[in-house]
Parts: C-alpha cells; sequence; structure tokens
C-alpha cells in the first residue's frame, strides 16, 4: 500500500514538474525550488527584473495545484485594508460585516512588494507566520493551504523600500529567475511556451497537495546531516559580517531539506539536499548590501563547511 502511495506521489510530482517546465523553459533549477518551498509550507519571495517570468511561474503553479489564486499589485499609495479587507457598517443587520480582502485566498501573489509602504508590507506579518489576520480585534482565519508568493524588483531601482529584516525572515526562500538561454529564449519565440492564464490542467488537488506537506514531515535526518545543518547555521553567526540565521531559518532549513529529499525520491535526507537549498534559504537573511552579496555570502558559508559523514 505504501509502495503505490509512493509511486503515486511520484507521478503526479513529475507531472507536474514537466507542466511547469513547459510554462517556465530553461529553468528546472527554480521551479525545484519553489516546489520545495510549497511541500515544506513556506512562502517564497523572487527579486528580479520585470518580465521575467515571475507571474507566469504563479499562475501556473495555482493552476496546476488548484488553488484559488490572487495578484494584488502592490504600490506606494496602498493601505493595509486593500489587502486584509475591511469592516463596513450594515444597516439592515445594525452591525459592522467583515469584507475580506484579497488575501484570502490559498496563493497570493504580491507582485513587486516592495513598492508599497512599510506599513502596508508589515500587513502581511502576521498572516505568513500563522496564517490569520486580525482586524478589529477579530481574527479570520485564512483558507488553508496558504501560501505568499512575493516579487520584488532590484532595490537599487527608484520608488523601492527595503523590506525590514522581520519581513525578510518569514520568506523560507528567496529566488532568483535571471535571463533565459538562448535556447530557452528561441523556444519561446517559437511559441512553445504555455500560456499560464489558459487552462493549464489541475495536477495535485489543494487535499493532495496537503497530504504531500504530510508526507514531507516524514522524512527523517540521521544526527551527522543534523549537525551538517547546525554547522553551517554557526558558520553564518560566526563570520564577523553583521549576524547570521536566526532559529526560524535553520527549522526553514531543515523542512526544505526534507522537500529536496522528498522530490528526489527519497525518505531520508542527505548533505547533498542541504547544499542544494542552502542559498535559496540563506542569502536574504544574511546582512548584505543587495542580492548578489547576500547570494556571495551564502555560498562563501556553503564553501566553508565540509559535510559530516
Amino acid at each position: 500500500m505504501q509502495e503505490n502511495t509512493a509511486a503515486q506521489n511520484a507521478t503526479e510530482l513529475e507531472n507536474l514538474i514537466a507542466q511547469l517546465q513547459r510554462v517556465l523553459l530553461g529553468k528546472p533549477k527554480q521551479i525545484r525550488l519553489a516546489l520545495c518551498c510549497v511541500l515544506a509550507r513556506g512562502h517564497l519571495l523572487i527579486e528580479d527584473l520585470p518580465g521575467m517570468g515571475k507571474t507566469s511561474l504563479s499562475q501556473a503553479m495555482a493552476k496546476s495545484l488548484g488553488l484559488t489564486y490572487q495578484r494584488v499589485q502592490f504600490t506606494s499609495d496602498m493601505l493595509p485594508a486593500d489587502i486584509l479587507g475591511v469592516s463596513i457598517y450594515d444597516k439592515a443587520m445594525n452591525q459592522f460585516v467583515f469584507h475580506p480582502g484579497p488575501l484570502f485566498r490559498q496563493m497570493v501573489l504580491a507582485d513587486e512588494i516592495n513598492r508599497a509602504s512599510p506599513k502596508t508590507q508589515s500587513a502581511l506579518l502576521e498572516a505568513m507566520a500563522e496564517g490569520q489576520i486580525t482586524v478589529d480585534g477579530n481574527t479570520h482565519p485564512l483558507p488553508k493551504p496558504f501560501f505568499v508568493i512575493a516579487t520584488q524588483n532590484p532595490t537599487d531601482q527608484s520608488g523601492t523600500f527595503p523590506l525590514p529584516e522581520s519581513q525578510l525572515d518569514r520568506f523560507m526562500m528567496r529566488i532568483s529567475l535571471g535571463y533565459p538561454s538562448k535556447e530557452a529564449e528561441l523556444a519561446m519565440l517559437k511559441g512553445q511556451g504555455e500560456n499560464p492564464a489558459s487552462a493549464l490542467p489541475q495536477c495535485i488537488s489543494p487535499l493532495g497537495l496537503m497530504q504531500l506537506q504530510a508526507e514531507v514531515d516524514k522524512i527523517t535526518s540521521s544526527d551527522a546531516v543534523l549537525h551538517y545543518l547546525l554547522a553551517l547555521v554557526e558558520e553564518t553567526r560566526t563570520q564577523g559580517e553583521g549576524y547570521g540565521l536566526s532559529p526560524r531559518a535553520t527549522k526553514a532549513l531543515l523542512a526544505c531539506g526534507k522537500a529536496w529529499a522528498f522530490l528526489s525520491g527519497r525518505q531520508f535526507m542527505v548533505p547533498e539536499d542541504l547544499q542544494a537549498v542552502f542559498v535559496a534559504v540563506a542569502q536574504h537573511r544574511l546582512r548584505a548590501s543587495s542580492q548578489h552579496q547576500g547570494q556571495s555570502l551564502a555560498e562563501r558559508v556553503l564553501g566553508a563547511v565540509n559535510p559530516i559523514r
């Protein structure tokens, strides 16, 4: 029975990855990292120039997973109520009635999040950390599963508000799609890439996704792998440049390592799983003046620590 379930899970994931790769051409590593983030119940930050496929990836993931989806364009004049919702007085009922905002979807694309003011950015903190929001003293649960994909432009572009450390730490991963290869861009020009706005078939149901997330939790990790994980975290804290990874980041690294092992068809973690996800988990949490500097710091930490076997 377990073998049949494992085979079914592997088939579903293979179909999902193949479908996403037909939408976002030439980016297999980024697609696997994004799926790792979903399977680990995290939120994803994509930092890149406009037009790189960030929106296409989020739409395709939502369609393929059967999730309710909402894209929210962040702007400098946006207010927290524009995201969370607002209570409006109903004369017939003689009471205030809460009208949910766009955040009440299973997958939310916070597009160009760093163009909104810090006050509006912080409106996402409770939702991302606890899966609920509080408006006028009343707590409202968000749907399950709940997943935020936020995009941001490079911080050196005009009209941006850098995300504070507390907000960055809520994102389990940060990735960059980058320019496509010449071959992938040629295939795109020939119309070989699918339009994610079209009716993509659903590969996995929301309930099926939650079951896969539960399977990821069961992935085992030996003491040697855990010591390697802790050695990586300790290296970020002792390299003398700002501050290192938080305990929340330590747990995120473990969860992502388990998800990568699961995508690789294993029921146990190996050091290579942590190496595959470390930069994406760590780079935005290390004190750095730019994305490239954060990536460089994370790669340096990864190269300085040898796996314990």
